[in-house]
């Protein structure tokens, strides 16, 4: 018995496989990625597990075991992000970081969040999730948080606990 197979190889078809499938173009394990400008260390980025899906025709990176991020400003001061999970969209440069989320800024500070979304190209954070911030000022918590990168522009949604200095911190307004 005689067996015949036809293997035809269409680069077309397996590349449109590839972009409608939800498989990485790539893989790295123990990553440790430092961004630079001007010679400056900006962000150090670390992860167990980077999937890259820039084979989706919206490009994003997952880092399903989590990912820490060291933040130099230009006084070297150092600020540091963690969480369980997080999705970095190329396009838009948001990074939606999910899952016991912190950030330790330099001076002391402290947010816990389940969820925040960091805007890279404006330096602003965001969240509509519950969160607590601890700093010199004392303990604030409540619903909504929208923040600049040193926590010196916020504005809050809905606060249920700590003091708020007057003139330093906008509540939004209810509508």
């Amino acid at each position: 018995m005689a067996l015949f197979f036809s293997c035809k190889n269409d680069f077309k078809e397996v590349e449109a496989l590839s972009k409608s499938s939800k498989f990485p173009s790539g893989e790295g394990k123990n990553i440790r990625l430092t961004y630079t400008d001007s010679g400056k260390v900006v962000v150090v980025l670390r992860s167990p597990l980077s999937l890259d899906y820039s084979n989706q025709s919206f490009r994003y990176r997952e880092f399903p075991e989590g990912i820490h991020l060291e933040f130099y400003d230009d006084a070297k001061n150092k600020s540091e992000v963690t969480s369980d999970y997080a999705i970095l969209y190329d396009a838009t440069s948001l990074i939606d970081l999910q899952g016991n989320v912190e950030i330790k800024t330099h001076d002391g500070g402290l947010l816990k969040t389940s969820q925040l979304y960091w805007d890279q190209n404006n330096q602003w954070m965001f969240t509509k999730k519950r969160f607590t911030f601890e700093s010199e000022e004392g303990p604030l918590s409540g619903t909504g948080l929208d923040a600049d990168r040193n926590f010196k522009k916020i504005h809050l949604g809905d606060i249920d606990g700590g003091e708020i200095p007057i003139g330093e911190i906008d509540k939004e307004e209810e509508h």
